[in-house]
């Protein structure tokens, strides 16, 4: 069985004929904790959005509802 190293790993790059980077390889871990990132800074900029607009909070379960009732 291959042992895995706790080292961080850094990425790989594919070039094209110019040594121009077009495409990057990482591990599976890596690009699950970027995905994981980006969606919690969506999720922020989403809340700064509406906290923007200076409207008034709604419980979640309220929120929920509205957007099913949408949906339809």
């Amino acid at each position: 069985m291959q042992q895995e190293e706790n080292v961080a790993k850094t990425p790989e790059y594919i070039v094209d004929e110019q040594g121009k980077r077009t495409k990057v390889i990482l591990d599976i871990e890596e690009y699950e904790k970027l995905l994981e990132e980006l969606e919690e800074l969506e999720d922020i900029r989403a809340c700064n959005e509406v906290k923007a607009l200076g409207e008034e909070a709604i419980p979640l379960e309220q929120a929920i509802e509205e957007i099913e009732r949408r949906k339809k």
